[in-house]
């Protein structure tokens, strides 16, 4: 097993000031010297928020190579551009803000319901670089559709894009594990 790089979001059941998630991160990585590292910035599911200092600490470590940043305010994403160097990658994560996240500044997105409709993510990419913001926007609205749609029922989001790429692929990876509803 083999890896181009790691995430990892801070710990989640104790508030930690920024020190201690720092070297919680640093210790993650040292133990994989050769592996890049990307912080996993997602407040909302994991209670602790990336702030700028935490980010500018954890920059001085040399695996450190960008962050996924999940959080709700686009803003986020300006504000890791803005205190990144040239070559720090800022992902975009939420699906549905990929357009918001790319045009104020993220290089590229992680995007989870890609998975099940990449072409229509390459497309909106490429969109995005033509700066035919028009289109990319309806485009965006019509992501955004599917992804209502694929949270509306009972089932996890992954479980359901699980059963996509099953029925649709014939890519059969398992569903979600408990306690994450798997039934659709």
């Amino acid at each position: 097993m083999g890896g181009d790089a790691i995430a990892a979001i801070p710990p989640i059941y104790f508030r930690l000031p920024d020190y201690s998630i720092a070297k919680y991160w640093n210790d993650m990585s040292a133990a994989a010297p050769n592996t890049d590292f990307v912080i996993y910035n997602i407040p909302q599911m994991s209670g602790t928020t990336l702030t700028p200092a935490l980010y500018a600490e954890m920059r001085k470590n040399p695996r450190v190579i960008g962050v996924k940043n999940s959080s709700m305010p686009t803003q986020d994403i300006q504000i890791f551009v803005a205190e990144s160097e040239e070559d720090y990658i800022v992902f975009n994560g939420p699906d549905e803000q990929f357009i918001s996240g790319r045009v104020i500044g993220a290089k590229a997105g992680i995007n989870g319901t890609c998975a099940v409709m990449s072409d229509l993510f390459l497309k909106l990419n490429q969109l995005i670089i033509d700066k035919d913001l028009g289109h990319a926007k309806e485009l965006q609205h019509a992501i955004n559709s599917v992804i209502y749609k694929m949270v509306s029922g009972r089932a996890n989001l992954y479980a359901v894009t699980k059963e996509i790429l099953r029925l649709n692929e014939d890519l059969d990876i398992g569903s979600v594990r408990a306690p994450v509803r798997a039934s659709i």
